[in-house]
């Protein structure tokens, strides 16, 4: 598959608004690296009678689910804000990324995503219009999916510095996550023996019945079934954050005897 046709199958409402400049830089930078230009037109571009593009639309269509091209331009997007939050892009982070896209869309499709991604990474990003763009269309549990992969992103140097944390955060605000979510997500990232009540989202001092229900309403808040449009390459980020919400269930089963 060549890289212009990747990227008409995988881009929808994310080439439209601040997004859709983003990605319509990143490319262009790509189809200079490529040579003789590769396949083109590209999806979101078409040429005129004197040869010259029209420039990318800047219209957004709101969308009920959000599909699975979507989802990895706006990780990518995101995942290169944080990795440059603490000044510098560590190699076992952009390790991890490719890793992960490699096990979830395969090794050719993840070659196309970091093809984009090096254009992306060398733009200034301006973190709050791209959030409250993918806040507009993308559904809530797709965001906390954003979330829980770029903690992944984060800790893959073996420790989430406070920028990253700081960044993480102010990401979470624009997406429109409350705190609680976040800290939520947070804690599985993190060894504390409260962690398993910050993963469930109650206090220290919550009784059985009110850990039961913190636990139903997790569990169906983080089941996979939530990011199935998504597809089943996205299955198991969202099965991690379900069985931590089980293990911490679990813990204080044992914990409390119950």
């Amino acid at each position: 598959m060549s890289f212009s046709k990747w990227i008409g199958g995988a881009l929808g409402w994310s080439f439209g608004g601040p997004i859709g400049a983003i990605i319509g830089l990143a490319i262009g930078s790509v189809i200079d690296a490529m040579a003789n230009g590769g396949d083109n037109p590209l999806i979101g571009e078409r040429t005129s009678t004197r040869g010259r593009r029209t420039t990318y639309s800047t219209r957004t269509k709101q969308r009920a689910q959000t599909q699975s091209g979507d989802f990895e331009v706006s990780l990518l997007i995101l995942a290169s804000i944080v990795i440059k939050a603490d000044g510098k892009q560590d190699q076992r982070e952009l390790d991890f990324v490719r890793q992960q896209f490699v096990n979830m869309y395969g090794k050719e499709r993840a070659n196309h995503a970091f093809k984009l991604f090096k254009g992306i990474s060398r733009q200034n990003i301006s973190v709050r219009p791209v959030c409250l763009q993918i806040r507009q269309m993308m559904d809530h549990p797709s965001r906390l999916q954003l979330i829980h992969f770029l903690f992944g992103i984060a800790k893959a140097d073996g420790t989430v510095t406070q920028d990253e944390e700081r960044q993480i955060y102010t990401i979470t605000g624009y997406l429109g996550i409350s705190s609680k979510d976040y800290e939520s997500i947070k804690a599985m990232f993190y060894s504390s023996k409260d962690n398993a009540y910050k993963i469930l989202e109650i206090d220290k001092n919550a009784s059985v019945v009110e850990i039961k229900k913190a636990y139903r309403k997790m569990a169906k808040k983080y089941h996979p079934d939530r990011v199935i449009h998504l597809g089943k390459e996205h299955q198991e980020g969202a099965e991690e954050k379900f069985r931590q919400v089980q293990e911490a269930y679990e813990q204080l089963q044992k914990e409390l005897r119950f």
